[in-house]
């Protein structure tokens, strides 16, 4: 019995060896199979697998080797298209073009392009008196209507400055870069108001002086200035504010708007609402009579602490066009509010 059994077994061992393609005979032993056939599954591909591990290796370094403390909105928004790809927005569903109810114009027909004079600087105060205590300023229009996705990012980098450097931390570096803002547009103000023309015999604050440094090339383009930290009023918008320097930028009268920022920002999408903001001062001051001329085009200068060259984003009459409409979009925005 014990011989028929191994016979048997021999038997089967030699069928599954010729199932698997083997010819007959080229095996002498067969010990080492087993009397049952084994097959594995075949491998799965991972999704991974397609992943580009290069550039998002490169990615992790980049956001683990970064502070949070040198996060700003900006490069939120930056992050999230590298690791999600740009926002999508929807076209509107109608293809006729949106205009203000109120077109109002940005240029003054009763006003032309009248030749410098040197003379004192515009200077003017900035008075609210009981006539005027509901006319918004430029700066809280803006933020009143700000929109979502840009009110988003900035929300997101206020918690995790907070997270990081708590309550009274977060104030005090909000403090900070206020003041450094206050001393960076009084020193350019000193520049143009200095009796001597020696910029050796200027001195500056420490804690700006790597601004002045990266507008330095700026501020040797720019001639004829005719206003600085002044205030203007649009009558018959109802808004105020206070430019920072109406002057010639090479050949080009401007209301200048500077800036300061912890991040480059080479192109004008960088610079969000700065360009509406410039085209309102341009509107206002248009409008304003204690301005015997009017102004077409609009400078923003990008100012960074390191030292690093500033950008500048200049805007002719016809680019600033499109920000006057957008800047009277928000205005009307913001009355329905």
């Amino acid at each position: 019995m014990a011989i028929t059994m191994q016979v048997l077994k021999l038997l089967v061992q030699c069928k599954c060896v010729r199932s698997m393609g083997f010819p007959s005979g080229q095996f002498t032993r067969v010990d080492n199979f087993s009397t049952g056939c084994q097959w594995r599954a075949s491998k799965k591909v991972s999704q991974y697998s397609t992943v580009d591990t290069e550039r998002y290796s490169s990615l992790v370094r980049e956001v683990l080797s970064s502070k949070t403390s040198s996060q700003t909105p900006e490069s939120i928004e930056d992050e999230d298209c590298q690791l999600y790809g740009p926002v999508l927005r929807s076209r509107p569903p109608s293809k006729q073009p949106k205009v203000p109810k109120n077109l109002h114009p940005l240029l003054n027909e009763a006003k032309g392009q009248s030749e410098y004079v040197p003379g004192p600087l515009a200077r003017i105060k900035l008075q609210r008196d009981s006539n005027k205590t509901s006319i918004p300023s430029v700066t809280r229009i803006l933020q009143k209507t700000m929109p979502p996705d840009q009110a988003f990012y900035l929300e997101r980098w206020k918690r995790r400055m907070i997270a990081e450097l708590g309550e009274e931390g977060f104030q005090e570096y909000s403090l900070n870069i206020f003041r450094q803002g206050k001393l960076f547009h009084a020193a350019i103000e000193d520049t143009f108001t200095q009796e001597t023309p020696s910029k050796e015999d200027h001195e500056c604050p420490a804690e700006v002086s790597g601004h002045i440094e990266s507008v330095s090339n700026v501020l040797n383009d720019i001639t004829g200035v005719r206003a600085i930290e002044s205030a203007v009023n649009h009558s018959a918008l109802r808004y105020l504010g206070i430019v920072d320097c109406v002057a010639q930028y090479r050949g080009s009268l401007c209301v200048i708007d500077w800036k300061t920022s912890e991040k480059p920002k080479p192109s004008l999408r960088h610079t969000y609402d700065n360009p509406l903001q410039v085209a309102a001062y341009i509107g206002a001051l248009n409008s304003d009579h204690n301005y015997n001329y009017q102004v077409e085009n609009g400078l923003i200068v990008v100012a960074y602490k390191d030292g690093s060259p500033a950008h500048t984003h200049f805007l002719n009459s016809e680019q600033i066009m499109p920000f006057w409409e957008k800047w009277l979009f928000r205005l009307e925005e913001y009355a329905e509010k």
